[in-house]
């Protein structure tokens, strides 16, 4: 966990050596608790990248907090994402008071993100920094982008975990279902060179997949059908692009991934659809599965 665009996903797809979490420079890219299942000889991770934990401004931010508050009470050990190449702010030291309350029943592992944007000198003193933050289990630099100490940061958080069989068969990479993931392929080909207020506003959701029927056995195609949803016809304008050439670029990026996620080639039907303020409105953060009760 951490606030965010602090790493959390890149740094789960590193550990589980495939792509299981969208990622973006733009904040609040994840919107749910994204599992993803690390194997070893020794032990077997299960990672939940959940949502950057922030101060709310919307019905979504709060429910957004919500599951991460949840997700931390069910979990053997927790991760506390912070970037390397950033001093600890207001955010930071938010998330630190809320997870003292966890000291003594669930270790808090902080791991110093993003180590190959800054020089050696500059990584131990983030490190210095973070340890006066709370009273750490364990506080590991690491970065994703390299590699360096990814397979540390696995074996630390290991050791923290009680002794149990496998959860999962061996090969099983997440527990995600497949609509979900192609959403989220769509919405990260979505978020690229789109202005910073768009992000927040974009909600994705697959309407509809299947194989086409007549096909030969030898050449399978899927037809996947997936609405865009924004908030205002200007962002829908913004996401269609001049005679509809973002939409285009949208498609084209999202499908090649969503091939390679399902092993077959796709017809890829994307909608731009306009939801007024969702963000605020239960019924419709229900209808887009943002009701997490």
């Amino acid at each position: 966990m951490g606030r965010p665009n602090t790493g959390k996903s890149t740094l789960t797809n590193a550990l589980v050596g495939e792509k299981v979490a969208i990622t973006s420079a733009k904040p609040q890219t994840t919107r749910h608790t994204v599992r993803g299942i690390v194997h070893r000889d020794e032990y077997q991770l299960i990672l939940v990248d959940t949502p950057g934990l922030h101060r709310p401004r919307t019905l979504l931010g709060e429910r957004l907090n919500e599951l991460v508050a949840g997700t931390l009470a069910e979990v053997d050990v927790i991760g506390f994402c912070l970037p390397a190449d950033e001093k600890p702010g207001p955010g930071d030291r938010y998330i630190a008071e809320q997870l003292a309350q966890f000291s003594g029943r669930t270790p808090v592992v902080a791991l110093v993100t993003k180590t190959d944007r800054v020089s050696r000198d500059a990584v131990g003193e983030a490190l210095l920094r973070v340890a006066q933050l709370g009273d750490f289990a364990d506080i590991i630099p690491v970065s994703a982008v390299d590699g360096f100490q990814v397979d540390e940061v696995g074996a630390v958080l290991s050791s923290h975990l009680p002794a149990s069989p496998p959860l999962y068969p061996d090969g099983e990479l997440t527990d995600e279902p497949e609509a979900v993931m192609i959403a989220e392929l769509v919405r990260e080909a979505a978020l690229e060179d789109v202005r910073q207020e768009l992000p927040h506003s974009l909600a994705v959701q697959v309407e509809e997949m299947r194989p086409r029927e007549g096909r030969p056995e030898d050449r399978p195609l899927w037809d996947v059908h997936v609405n865009l949803y924004v908030e205002r016809d200007s962002q829908k304008a913004i996401i269609i692009g001049k005679g509809g050439s973002r939409l285009r670029a949208i498609g084209t990026q999202a499908r090649g991934q969503i091939e390679a996620l399902l092993g077959t080639p796709v017809y890829l039907d994307l909608h731009v659809k306009v939801l007024k303020d969702w963000q605020r409105d239960p019924k419709a953060l229900g209808r887009l599965g943002f009701d997490f009760a």
